[in-house]
């Protein structure tokens, strides 16, 4: 499956939480690693598009109708459903690490927007957090259920205690990798929208300025909307490579991009 790759992109701001501390043990390993992930990614990408419409029922609306009918004819629903992932993005990062591969063992990882764990399972997997040197540190201001090596609190991103509480789990402080799959809630203003997504990248961009060790990597959703030329100046002044993709994983039918940028130069 081809990715479209083009130069260069960014994500909206979200409500404050109290921080609720999370273990590193956990429920929810992933079947598999590695090979088992590809061979999950061929099984989605490679099923037979899937056909199941339902009855409407008065308690739905049109709109919750067709969210229902998508999620049940979706092919990437039915296989992290059967690989035993909690989302469906868990094959976006699936699908991009296996293009540019920034994803190692015993890397430091920080997972931004991490809930429900897709990504950070990923990652786990990828870097070794469990029973490696590898390390996951997520954060989100919804819920999570633990997962066996990710440290994770329950804190919005934009709460002042966030970076300091992330710093604090890093093995030396710093990190080789900050993804972030941050979307900022919606108010049904598509400009308003854009502009709440774009605040989030930037502000995630702007962490990964601040905590990655050199030659570190920043992945992050944007939307395409025209606004992302501040955070896309920012990002090249300070990465030797920044790129869109856009992995088979992301419906075709919206908005949403990743920028990937990486090769971090360092603070100088």
């Amino acid at each position: 499956m081809g990715f479209t790759g083009q130069a260069a992109a960014g994500a909206g701001s979200g409500r404050s939480s109290a921080m609720r501390m999370k273990g590193k043990s956990g429920r929810g390993g992933a079947k598999g690693r590695g090979k088992a992930a590809g061979s999950a990614i061929e099984g989605a990408g490679g099923q037979r598009q899937l056909n199941v419409r339902l009855k409407n029922a008065r308690s739905r609306t049109a709109s919750s109708q067709r969210w229902l009918e998508r999620q049940l004819n979706d092919p990437y629903v039915a296989a992290s459903k059967r690989e035993g992932y909690r989302s469906r993005a868990a094959f976006k990062l699936i699908e991009i690490d296996d293009k540019y591969r920034f994803l190692k063992p015993g890397q430091r990882i920080v997972d931004l927007g991490a809930a429900p764990g897709g990504w950070s399972q990923i990652a786990a997997e990828r870097v070794g957090s469990i029973g490696g040197k590898g390390q996951v540190v997520a954060i989100d201001y919804l819920e999570m259920e633990p997962l066996a090596g990710v440290e994770h609190a329950m804190i919005d991103f934009t709460d002042p205690e966030a970076e300091p509480w992330i710093r604090g789990k890093l093995r030396d402080g710093a990190a080789d990798a900050v993804l972030s799959d941050m979307a900022a809630p919606t108010v049904g203003h598509s400009r308003t929208d854009h502009l709440r997504i774009m605040g989030l990248a930037e502000a995630a961009a702007h962490f990964a300025g601040d905590v990655l060790a050199p030659g570190g990597t920043f992945l992050c959703k944007v939307f395409q909307g025209g606004t992302e030329r501040d955070l896309l100046d920012f990002l090249k002044q300070r990465f030797q490579t920044v790129r869109h993709v856009k992995p088979p994983a992301s419906r075709a039918d919206s908005a949403e991009l990743y920028v990937l940028a990486t090769g971090f130069k360092g603070r100088g």
